[in-house]
């Protein structure tokens, strides 16, 4: 499916810019989506995959991940039954998700790709999707979204009045996204085609590597001789920590009860305050509470983070042949003017769902293209003004979709699937269905 996908970009963009007469547009976007690919995305990554690679290594080590997941498993076993309930995948699955809630971008992707890795070494078909990792990566194109920080900051700077105010339908939108990619990928695994029982093995396959003495053993086996020789006051310490951080959350959260501000309007209003309170405070708190956690059981902290950081150099560095190909891709498609006549083509479709025209071009953009759809954001608060229903509609869908795209190139690029089976779908319809359903809601809030 990737290779047609990523063919038909090519052929279609190339074929619609010698008509259009853009072929110098679509050499020039080709060489800068490359160039892009690799200097403004992947070794930028490098840094951050390091770091929180690295805080996972000791979170696994020191068997805080088994015990993070049993606290899930109920949950999991029903999204992921092929994953035992105290493998690393589920752990780091859950930090994806969480980070990804808290809109901490910049941490959601390296433990994503961790999350990845670990569930490659369950897979049996090295090449081939298994339907844990579709159903990872729906999850994470249609992932609840508690605060839409980037909408609502690019709404205050231009004047609004209320920027705030899409938390609200942020928040459903996307739950119904959610709902909706965990049923089409659970559907669509038990289809024909895209069983994995009907899955050939492909000879030229071969597994995503793994540093040296990864998955030699589980983390908890590991370290169920290291548990008892940290020292005693490390738990005194941490709880200490943990006062901190609860300490400086309440601050934040409930200024007034402290009299450092006025007492919100509404409940609405107290909650957003909540969760801008936590964003700030949850990167943090894992970079301390996992060191010293780990400290606490014995486990040679600077050596292991080093470890973790060492792979996540390595995924960095895989991943870059699949972002330039799907980025050139994506820029060949766009540049050419070949977006622009499908957006002629399915607005139609679009009209039958009430999706306004106006709103035609961020629904096509954003699940290809995550600074072209915040620029299409941009000139719609421009156009329309920034406390519009169509402004706030189209934040909402900005907010309530991923770039599946990217996504599917990094995530899957990471361990080396090339046959992603039914994850396309999935997230696509989980795209178009936060979109509509950002639509019902904006009117219902703002109309």
């Amino acid at each position: 499916m990737l290779n047609v996908i990523w063919l038909a970009l090519l052929l279609c963009g190339v074929l619609v810019a010698a008509f259009t007469g853009r072929l110098d547009a679509v050499s020039q976007g080709s060489l800068n989506a490359a160039k892009s690919a690799v200097m403004d995305i992947a070794l930028p990554l490098v840094g951050v995959m390091a770091l929180w690679l690295g805080m996972m290594r000791l979170a696994e080590k020191s068997g805080l991940i088994q015990r993070l997941g049993r606290l899930i498993r109920p949950i999991m076993l029903r999204l992921f039954p092929d994953v035992p309930s105290d493998h690393p995948a589920i752990g780091a699955m859950m930090m994806n998700v969480s980070a990804n809630m808290l809109g901490v971008s910049n941490a959601a992707t390296p433990l994503g790709l961790k999350a990845m890795t670990e569930l490659n070494r369950l897979n049996s078909k090295p090449g081939i999707a298994t339907n844990a990792m579709c159903t990872f990566l729906a999850i994470n194109t249609a992932s609840i979204q508690l605060i839409p920080a980037t909408a609502i900051n690019l709404l205050a700077v231009n004047g609004s009045k209320n920027p705030s105010a899409i938390v609200g339908s942020t928040l459903l939108a996307t739950g119904f996204a959610f709902i909706c990619a965990i049923v089409t990928v659970k559907v669509l695994e038990r289809v024909g085609p895209f069983r994995w029982e009907n899955q050939p093995v492909t000879s030229t396959a071969q597994p995503s590597p793994s540093p040296a003495g990864a998955g030699d053993q589980p983390a908890a086996e590991a370290t169920e001789s290291e548990q008892k020789r940290g020292p005693r006051w490390a738990g005194w310490a941490l709880a200490i920590l943990l006062l901190v951080f609860i300490g400086a959350f309440v601050s934040k959260a409930f200024p007034y009860f402290f009299g450092a501000a006025p007492w919100p309007s509404d409940f609405l209003a107290a909650l957003i305050l909540a969760l801008k309170a936590l964003s700030p405070i949850a990167v943090p708190c894992v970079l301390t509470f996992f060191p010293l956690y780990a400290f606490g059981r014995g486990v040679p902290i600077y050596s292991e983070f080093i470890e973790g950081a060492k792979e996540g150099f390595q995924t960095a560095l895989r991943i870059i042949p699949y972002l330039v190909a799907m980025l050139v891709a994506i820029a060949v498609f766009r540049e050419s003017g070949a977006l622009d006549l499908l957006k002629l083509l399915v607005g139609p479709i679009l009209g039958l769902l009430q999706i306004p025209g106006e709103l035609l071009p961020m629904v096509l953009m954003r699940p290809l293209s995550g600074s072209g759809s915040l620029a299409v954001l941009g000139d719609m608060i421009k156009q329309f003004g920034p406390d519009s229903l169509l402004t706030y509609t189209a934040a909402t869908i900005y907010g309530s979709a991923e770039t599946t795209f990217y996504v599917i190139a990094v995530y899957f690029g990471s361990v080396g699937i090339t046959r992603i089976r039914h994850a396309i779908f999935a997230g696509l319809l989980a795209d178009l269905a936060g979109a509509v359903a950002a639509v019902f809601v904006c009117r219902l809030l703002f109309g």
